[in-house]
């Protein structure tokens, strides 16, 4: 079975979107099957992908609300190993469709049901928000990434996501765990940047990951030409750096094997 993994943090951009193209493309290119599911209403990782949001004729929505299998939706994209499961702006009206269903919670980790032995990875991205579309993103999630970028008010709402996490495990998922806090849009030149990292990792210690994702001119552009970064340039600090959370995040899960 697949681990699902969730990228979510109410607080828009920090890299979110970035990420889950990124890294769900860093883990398919060292050749484990990954699905990314756009549950943003925004559908950014649908377009920075290479797909037309107002092209897709299914989607995650129509799983949820109208229990269309996920298999019959998900889309193949021009990377190896890495499909997508996508958004549209549709999905902006689910959170009133489901608020009468019954175990509306719970929605999506019963769509993922039908994907989860496919995968080795699924990775979720969220919307900038705690709505329920991002409650049910971490009932069904394995465990959830919160980015946070180095910036003057990175710890804002931070406490609220976590407080949102935990009240989740308590009543919705108790299996859900924190993968890590990733600190995002790091820029060495500058002091407030390395403020932030160390004013995090001292206070949330080991649930910081150890890669730092810089600023980089290649991840900015790159969902412009519709392709992660490591598609555009392999050899660009963006791409490298997601390289080395994928395999962070392998070793962390016992998929890889750090050699001697």
């Amino acid at each position: 079975m697949g681990k699902i993994i969730a990228i979510a943090n109410q607080k828009g951009g920090v890299g979110k979107t970035t990420t889950t193209i990124n890294l769900a493309a860093s883990l398919a290119a060292l050749e484990f099957r990954t699905l990314i599911i756009d549950a943003d209403p925004q559908a950014n990782a649908t377009s920075g992908l290479g797909f037309n949001p107002k092209e897709v004729e299914n989607s995650i929505y129509e799983c949820m609300v109208d229990n269309i299998r996920p298999r019959d939706v998900i889309i193949e994209t021009d990377f190896p190993n890495l499909d997508l499961l996508p958004s549209h702006i549709d999905l902006v009206g689910a959170e009133i469709e489901m608020i009468n269903l019954p175990k509306r919670e719970e929605k999506m980790k019963e769509s993922l049901m039908d994907v989860k032995d496919m995968y080795d990875f699924i990775i979720i991205d969220c919307s900038p928000s705690l709505g329920l579309i991002v409650i049910n993103s971490l009932t069904a999630a394995d465990s959830v990434i919160v980015p946070v970028q180095c910036e003057y008010f990175a710890l804002e709402g931070l406490g609220k996501l976590l407080n949102t996490i935990k009240i989740i495990q308590q009543r919705l998922n108790p299996a859900l765990t924190i993968e890590g806090i990733l600190l995002t849009m790091y820029d060495l030149r500058v002091r407030l940047s390395n403020q932030v990292v160390h004013e995090v990792t001292t206070h949330f210690r080991n649930m910081v990951f150890q890669t730092l994702i810089p600023r980089n001119i290649r991840l900015s552009e790159s969902p412009s030409y519709g392709v992660p970064a490591i598609a555009q340039d392999a050899e660009s600090k963006g791409a490298i750096s997601y390289l080395n959370l994928a395999r962070e995040i392998l070793i962390k899960n016992g998929k890889l094997v750090l050699e001697n």
